[in-house]
């Protein structure tokens, strides 16, 4: 008796505990109260209130995001009670709650299939009518006659009836198209709003030990990921000569997992995700490397501040060198993750339509590669030549590393085996560096060619070679000859000429918060939502500006100074002149120039016109080679009512093969860059007045050779 009585009263001691454990943990609901939005990611700020008993408790805050970074969790307002611990977790069988808009659009569709089922039943019942009066068209038999007027009868109702169900039977398949369209259109936005997604939701587990009872106002504060904003500026001219008028708006958007409704919002320039550790400079030491090694030098980490724009779908833009500033042909442009690219045309433009990516990859022989978020509708890169190169080593050429073999001075070829047609190295001396990306360039009959195109080559087809580097190569070739160039020379018969080399061308942020007066929802969808930050009206100097060369339209353009004093970041800017859309253009703090420049549109009113004169026509030929003169006279007019002033601009061609030589350069009254072979005229002109200005050159060649002019 006595044990049965110990065993009893242990028992209700342990039910007792477990009560009271049991007590002291439950599940407890939060509302987010502000978001401080950031580049790239959000900091959340929840709230709670609930009753804290005394001893230990485990508080489950639920239907959170899943997309939490747990390290960040921080909690406040906990008065005496202390924390014991803080686990985040991910609950894979709660449902996070829908957007308001997603019952409403699932009862929707169950209407519609409701509608369409009933226009389903229709047809049937008339489809049915019309085989009965079919099966029974017949009047009388054999024996008996019908009267004229019962057959006039019958055949007004056979055909009346028959043609009110046939339009019925049109009107509900009519129906049933429109029922469906809707249909698509709701399942369209559903998969928008990731309905099937929507499985998952976050929990943060909080143990807490409180001596006494208390209520407790709890503040949650943590960071996710899948949400950020991005500035965007539109920039407005009313009319000439007036300022311009900048709106700074922000595109916000998330994906969270959860609502943010009616939450104070706090719009950041900072980015919790930039890599905050100073770089350690250690000494370096240099040592012979393998000739075979993959060695790259390191570069320094640039710092660009773009950020990824979810917006843009097509990229253009123009590829240029860092060293002389002249666009680079043929360089690839990969959006980065996908095999999605194109390379530049001969001036260096590219246009790219985006798919997956969040990234574009830039790259060219002998020039380091560029790798930017996809920020902008306009993407204008620089490309870094690869420095201190010693000696440069090409791999892998087959036939044509053998024609090299000893008949081209400052070139050594070298077989890795020891036996012919193996792979090879091909160096030319005086470059010394092993990084397989610093080969020197290849130029075919004047045009550079690719490895593949090489291979191609019979050496039988070759007449001459030559090898250049340093200022030779480079004067001739520009940055593509930076690494050394070796120029191979076809004969002219040779079925491995021009036509079948296969060469083609391809022509496509100091932390500032901006904190939002009034409250806002956004969705958790993905979707954008624009918010007004600032406005600025900014003095500018107005200007005409005409490259006939290229286009003979004339554009009206602003300069706008000392912008840096705006606090901008960079990004993508809409341009309205006169209340009509002009284009866009692209806003760089980042940039060393103390102006930006904007297009505001065409003006046609100034007419420029660029001709080829006559008396310049002509080609003639001197010993072997052959001389094409080339003149042109450019002309403007103004039919404005007003003065303008006109930057106009026009070109001398450079030449990248010694054999091509250019002379007799006349460049008139314009300023001349010698080094970019860029021409500029400034003219200032009346209402009404007409001028004119001409440059003209000659260019010399070997005859039976084409030159691109």
């Amino acid at each position: 008796m006595t044990i049965q009585l110990k065993f009893f009263k242990i028992f209700h001691l342990l039910l007792f505990i477990l009560l009271i454990n049991f007590a002291n943990a439950f599940q407890q609901s939060s509302e987010i109260t502000a978001v401080k939005v950031y580049l790239d990611g959000a900091e959340i700020n929840r709230e709670s209130t609930f009753q804290l008993n005394s001893g230990k408790s485990e508080i489950t805050f639920i239907g959170l995001s899943p997309q939490i970074e747990e390290s960040s969790i921080q909690i406040s307002g906990l008065k005496d009670a202390s924390i014991l611990s803080i686990n985040y977790g991910i609950n894979y069988l709660s449902k996070q709650k829908p957007s308001d808009s997603i019952p409403t659009l699932q009862t929707e569709l169950k209407t519609l299939e409701d509608k369409i089922q009933y226009q389903y039943d229709l047809i049937s019942g008339y489809n049915e009518e019309l085989s009965l009066i079919q099966s029974n068209k017949h009047l009388g038999n054999e024996t008996t006659v019908v009267s004229l007027e019962k057959l006039k009868t019958f055949a007004s109702y056979y055909r009346t009836r028959i043609t009110e169900l046939k339009v019925a039977i049109n009107k509900s398949n009519s129906e049933i198209e429109h029922y469906e369209v809707r249909q698509t259109d709701i399942k369209k936005q559903l998969a928008e709003f990731n309905v099937e997604e929507r499985v998952q939701t976050g929990e943060i587990k909080l143990k807490l030990n409180s001596d006494v009872a208390t209520t407790l106002d709890l503040k949650i504060k943590y960071n996710i990921k899948n949400a950020g904003w991005f500035p965007i500026y539109d920039l407005k001219a009313e009319k000439i000569n007036s300022p311009i008028n900048l709106e700074y708006k922000a595109h916000v958007f998330q994906n969270s997992g959860c609502d943010w409704k009616d939450v104070d919002l706090v719009l950041s320039t900072s980015d919790p995700n930039t890599n905050n550790e100073k770089p350690t400079v250690n000494p370096k030491y240099l040592n012979f490397i393998s000739a075979y090694s993959n060695y790259q030098s390191q570069r320094a980490t640039r710092s660009y501040n773009y950020k990824y724009n979810p917006l843009v779908k097509t990229v253009t833009g123009v590829v240029t060198s860092a060293n002389d500033g002249l666009p680079i042909p043929g360089a690839t442009v990969i959006e980065k993750g996908t095999s999605n690219g194109t390379q530049t045309d001969f001036d260096g433009r590219y246009n790219l339509k985006t798919s997956s990516g969040n990234a574009l990859v830039y790259s060219y022989v002998g020039m380091k590669t560029e790798e930017l978020p996809i920020h902008s509708s306009i993407m204008n890169v620089e490309l870094d030549n690869y420095n201190n190169l010693d000696e440069v080593v090409v791999t892998g050429y087959s036939k044509i590393t053998e024609a090299l073999k000893g008949e081209v001075s400052g070139l050594n070829v070298i077989s890795r085996s020891g036996q012919p047609s193996t792979n090879t190295d091909i160096r030319i001396r005086g470059f010394s560096s092993m990084n397989e990306n610093s080969i020197p360039l290849f130029v075919v009959n004047g045009i550079p060619a690719e490895r593949n195109t090489l291979e191609t080559i019979d050496p039988s087809d070759i007449e001459s070679m030559e090898v250049l580097k340093d200022v030779s190569a480079t004067t001739l070739y520009g940055n593509r000859a930076a690494n050394g160039a070796v120029l191979i020379t076809l004969k002219d018969n040779s079925e491995s000429a021009m036509n079948k080399l296969g060469i083609s061308v391809e022509t496509g942020i100091t932390n500032t918060n901006f904190k939002i007066d009034k409250k806002y929802n956004i969705p958790s969808d993905g979707d954008i939502t624009v918010i007004e930050i600032d406005k600025f009206s900014v003095p500018a100097t107005y200007n005409y500006f005409a490259a006939p060369v290229l286009n003979e339209n004339v554009f009206l353009t602003a300069k706008i100074g000392n912008w840096e004093q705006y606090n901008l970041l960079p990004a993508e800017a809409n341009v309205y002149f006169e209340g009509s859309y002009s284009g866009k253009t692209n806003i760089n703090p980042s940039a060393t120039t103390d102006s930006l420049t904007v297009s505001l549109g065409v003006d046609p009113n100034i007419v420029v016109k660029r001709t080829q004169l006559n008396d310049f026509k002509k080609t003639t030929f001197i010993g072997s080679n052959k001389v094409i003169n080339k003149a042109f006279e450019i002309e403007i007019k103004n039919n404005k009512q007003a003065a303008i002033q006109l930057t106009v601009l026009d070109r001398i061609p450079k030449s990248q093969n010694k054999a091509i030589k250019i002379d007799d350069i006349e460049t008139g009254s314009s300023v001349y860059d010698e080094d970019k072979g860029i021409l500029k005229w400034k003219i200032n002109l009346k209402s009404g007045d007409t001028d004119k200005v001409e440059h003209s050159y000659s260019v010399k060649f070997p005859k039976g050779k084409r030159v691109n002019l």
